[in-house]
């Protein structure tokens, strides 16, 4: 389904229908499993989407502070490795906020973002359309974990992918060297990627960053238990899962679970799981790299890191490679 955004008639939106009847399904499997898990993608609900921009406002979280100035100081050489006219691509784009620090310096031939919410998707495109109304914007609502293509009105120009924050740090890592792998391909011979990769450090830094004082990464936790209630008949009793982040120093990544309080028991569209007080349920993975680990992995997946910068304090990084 495709259709034209009322407000702004260079956005287009594409849905590609991503397969969310699995929601069920992985729920189910993971209760099921002998370390409950669920997969971080389903956090992102309209509300889930709206809670993940409000913790990127949090002092504690300083992965968008510290690369939106990076883009700031360096947008202007980033688009000239970059060139003109390129065909930008956003795979979980959120409210396409980053993107906005560089497209004055890079004048894309085209932007396309990509995420699965579709709502907030459409009101995001919407919403930058609106500000920068000579450039396309084709929005594509997918589930960029599992597919990553374009839309057939997207214009001929180097394709280049744009992946600001953490995002590949969700992937364990043959996965993020997969997903590496397949937007080499997206991109082509000659192709390129823009992306931002947390680096390995302090501890404390860490799980403070994911423990902010207004419980907002809480909240946003929790709101996947709101989600099975609400779409899956659950009978979660939020007042007896508690949010819990912490850094496993031996895998190198922030682990986020949600910890039941007591011994319990919770149903999920008429099956019943049992809690122990103090299991969890492993909701995400947000893996660091050390430079030298994230360049080895991307050359593994087919790139070239041509250019890497970073903030004073060694806390972020932002990579350009080519195909």
């Amino acid at each position: 389904m495709n259709a034209i955004c009322p407000k702004a008639t260079k956005v287009s939106f594409h849905d590609y229908q991503p397969e969310l009847d699995n929601f069920r399904q992985t729920v189910l499997h993971g209760l099921a499993h002998e370390h409950k898990q669920i997969p971080p993608k389903f956090f992102y609900d309209k509300r889930g989407s709206q809670l993940f921009e409000a913790i990127l406002e949090q002092p504690e979280y300083y992965v968008p502070h510290v690369e939106k100035q990076l883009y700031r100081d360096y947008a202007t050489e980033m688009a000239a490795l970059i060139g003109e006219n390129a065909v930008l691509i956003e795979p979980g784009s959120g409210s396409c906020e980053k993107v906005q620090l560089l497209l004055d310096a890079l004048r894309p031939a085209a932007y396309v973002p990509m995420d699965i919410s579709g709502d907030f998707l459409r009101q995001s495109a919407a919403t930058l359309g609106a500000a920068f109304p000579w450039l396309q914007v084709h929005a594509a609502c997918l589930d960029f974990t599992r597919e990553l293509h374009l839309p057939q009105n997207v214009p001929a120009g180097r394709r280049v992918v744009f992946i600001p924050g953490s995002s590949l740090g969700n992937f364990d890592v043959p996965e993020a060297q997969h997903f590496l792998f397949n937007i080499a391909q997206l991109v082509g011979k000659g192709g390129g990627l823009l992306i931002g990769v947390d680096r390995k450090k302090a501890k404390a830094v860490l799980e403070t960053a994911y423990n902010d004082a207004a419980g907002v990464t809480a909240a946003f936790n929790l709101n996947l238990l709101i989600r099975i209630n609400n779409e899956l008949e659950g009978t979660f009793d939020l007042d007896q899962f508690a949010h819990y982040a912490c850094y496993n120093a031996a895998m190198g990544r922030i682990e986020m679970h949600l910890t039941s309080l007591q011994e319990q028991q919770v149903q999920v569209s008429g099956k019943t799981f049992h809690f122990a007080r103090g299991e969890r349920i492993h909701t995400e993975n947000s893996y660091k790299y050390h430079p030298e680990e994230f360049i080895t992995l991307a050359t593994a997946a087919g790139f070239k890191c041509e250019q890497h910068w970073t903030d004073a304090a060694n806390l972020f990084g932002i990579y350009y490679c080519t195909v």
